[in-house]
């Protein structure tokens, strides 16, 4: 991957956590695709290209490793729109048939989820969702993906 690290808002992100990378973007574990900017409004014509063509071929391998038949792409472009990290970044949710009642009731959970995000961030304390070695065995077998 030749960097050590990435960063996601003022986050460092271990290069173990990442499982696709190009020039402009890159699909990390937990948190999908995403470019040092703050605002979506703020990218180039270029790294706006980048980050959905990468959505594209990130879901659609995501898609069929988890035997899904549908994606949800999810961006929350400021704070009143529930965007708890200052980056832009797509969420990529790989959907099945009744995986909610209602198809929409999707952007409650991401609502929920976000706010609950929202409370345990601190940026003086590292994240603790999950262990560095459970991201990294999933990013490797994501990372399988794209060989």
């Amino acid at each position: 991957m030749g960097s050590s690290s990435y960063a996601f808002g003022p986050y460092k992100i271990d290069e173990k956590e990442v499982f696709y990378v190009t020039h402009l973007s890159y699909a990390m574990v937990n948190l999908r695709p995403l470019l040092p900017v703050k605002r979506f409004v703020d990218l180039t014509d270029e790294e706006t290209s980048d980050l959905w063509l990468t959505a594209r071929k990130v879901g659609s391998q995501l898609e069929n490793y988890h035997k899904a038949s549908s994606l949800t792409f999810a961006i929350q472009d400021g704070p009143q729109a529930g965007q708890t990290v200052p980056h832009v970044h797509i969420h990529i949710i790989p959907r099945r048939g009744g995986d909610f009642e209602k198809n929409d009731e999707i952007y409650d959970a991401l609502d929920a989820k976000e706010i609950e995000l929202k409370k345990k961030l601190d940026l003086d304390i590292e994240r603790k969702d999950r262990s560095l070695g459970e991201m990294a065995q999933e990013a490797d077998e994501y990372r399988k993906l794209f060989v």
